[in-house]
């Protein structure tokens, strides 16, 4: 029986123009001269075919994540940290990309979490000159890349709506050159800038909303060092609610009159899944890559992770949360974030499982994971302070794989609440500096409804992030950011320029 097939498809033209054709060549060596193919020889050493029929979107921005030379900071496969699109899964599920696609928002709210600066523009929010202004940024500087939401049928193509890379641009002929990610279909090929703006200014019919392009350039600071956001589980929706919805609401109803008053408004209603949220984030190596000694970068990573915890326990707000938190009146214990899971082997079992799931290329629940044999060791090299060490053993059923987490050590000894002494070997972040990075990251009017006029001022004195040491200074503000992120993301309001509420 005849099982039927396509082998590539006829590129239709005009409007495009095959890349590798004649006028195709003669385009991109003019386009060389004039110094419009800068950005092109980063994204051609990365280029890439989508993996899967609806993955374009992952494909061109994975492609791009390389060309930048982004590290994800974990392993792809073997001993390689690498982009690829099995590892953009923190904003879609990729079951659910496989069988849908991605739009334009969550490939914006992808990129961010991947920790690039982005400036994403529908068509309707930006002009056709101001997108050319773009391309030409793009296509004469190696470091910003343009990935465009077109749909094929403005060009006679196949399909509907389709994510890629600009690889150049010829100014004399207004012609842009698309490196198709689909290159079982279609070569890479020239259009004119008015078509392929015409091609973007098409409503996507699934979000309702206007395609366009993303600006995609590595950041002014690298991403959080100690803590960070999650939005790979469904809670975020409704704790990013809680933390800039409803608390302003809950502080401006309430008549607080001190600071634990403040404290406890925040704290008491925390969604029961706020654990799921915020994340400290842990290092995680196979034993056999390290064995009993830390290479050098890892010491430097160590190093600064201790640093800027330490500089979160050297803050006012700090001292606040840790005498609210042992205070009798306190929701300590309603606060999920506090509670036994704060136990270091139990957190470090979490992560070695999580750790093992990411070394396998898996991107699913770390359901069937299981982490046996868990230590706490102390390393302790050629006179140098300790380093804290858990070590466990994970199983899933079939194989079995030893893994280290690294833990950054802290200069206050506390129990698994955050509030007294510990029994525990090593300290790493608890509830309470946990606790304390978020308050600092809420934007300021969050705290503007509070009526004590007096009460108001030592909150903003507190919280205030303008004289914080810069490392934490930056930790803040990438919290923030995420912060803004989640929250436009839920409002379907990502495009606008995160830079924007921070400056």
């Amino acid at each position: 029986m005849a099982m039927a097939g396509f082998y590539r498809r006829i590129l239709p033209s005009p409007p495009a123009i095959d890349f590798a054709s004649a006028e195709g060549k003669q385009l991109f060596m003019e386009a060389i001269q004039n110094g419009t193919m800068e950005g092109f020889y980063r994204l051609i050493s990365y280029f890439q075919t989508q993996s899967e029929p609806a993955y374009c979107g992952l494909a061109s921005l994975s492609m791009v994540l390389n060309a930048l030379a982004i590290d994800p900071g974990r392993k792809w496969k073997g001993s390689w940290r690498w982009f690829d699109e099995s590892m953009l899964d923190c904003c879609e599920p990729l079951e659910q990309v496989k069988a849908k696609g991605i739009s334009f928002g969550k490939l914006v709210c992808l990129a961010h979490c991947a920790g690039v600066k982005v400036q994403a523009y529908r068509t309707n929010q930006s002009t056709l000159d101001d997108f050319r202004v773009h391309i030409m940024r793009c296509s004469t500087s190696d470091d910003c890349h343009l990935i465009s939401s077109y749909h094929r049928g403005t060009f006679k193509q196949t399909g509907t709506g389709h994510f890629s890379p600009i690889g150049g641009y010829h100014a004399g002929k207004d012609m842009a050159l698309i490196l198709d990610v689909a290159r079982f279909k279609y070569p890479p090929h020239w259009v004119p800038l008015t078509l392929l703006w015409e091609a973007m200014d098409r409503t996507d019919e699934t979000t309702s909303q206007r395609r366009g392009f993303m600006l995609i350039s590595r950041p002014h600071t690298e991403p959080g060092l100690l803590y960070t956001l999650s939005c790979k589980h469904e809670s975020w929706v409704g704790v990013a609610k809680y933390l800039m919805d409803d608390v302003p609401l809950l502080l401006k109803s309430e008549d607080v009159k001190d600071i634990n008053k403040v404290l406890r408004v925040v704290f008491l209603s925390l969604p029961s899944n706020f654990g799921d949220f915020i994340k400290w984030v842990a290092e995680v190596r196979r034993q056999e890559d390290g064995g009993q000694s830390l290479s050098q970068e890892e010491k430097g990573r160590l190093s600064v992770k201790e640093e800027v915890l330490k500089q979160v326990q050297e803050t006012g707000l700090f001292k606040r949360v840790v005498a609210f938190l042992s205070s009798s009146n306190s929701c300590c214990r309603n606060a999920p974030i506090l509670g036994q899971e704060d136990d270091l082997p139990d957190i470090a079992a979490s992560v070695c499982c999580q750790g093992a799931q990411i070394l396998a290329g898996k991107s699913s629940s770390v359901e069937g994971y299981c982490c046996k044999e868990k230590c706490v060791k102390c390393l302790k090299t050629n006179g140098e302070k300790p380093i804290t060490l858990v070590s466990g053993t994970v199983v899933d059923g079939i194989s079995e794989q030893g893994l280290d987490v690294l833990v950054p050590s802290s200069q206050t000894k506390m129990n698994c609440c955050g509030c007294g002494p510990s029994s525990h070997i090593g300290m790493y972040p608890a509830g309470n500096d946990v606790l304390t990075a978020l308050l600092l990251a809420l934007p300021p009017e969050t705290w503007s409804g509070i009526k004590d006029e007096k009460l108001l001022q030592e909150i903003y004195t507190l919280v205030s992030t303008e004289y914080l040491p810069v490392m934490l200074q930056e930790e803040v503000l990438h919290l923030r950011r995420q912060l803004y992120l989640l929250k436009r993301c839920q409002e379907n309001r990502v495009d606008e320029d995160l830079d924007a509420p921070l400056s």
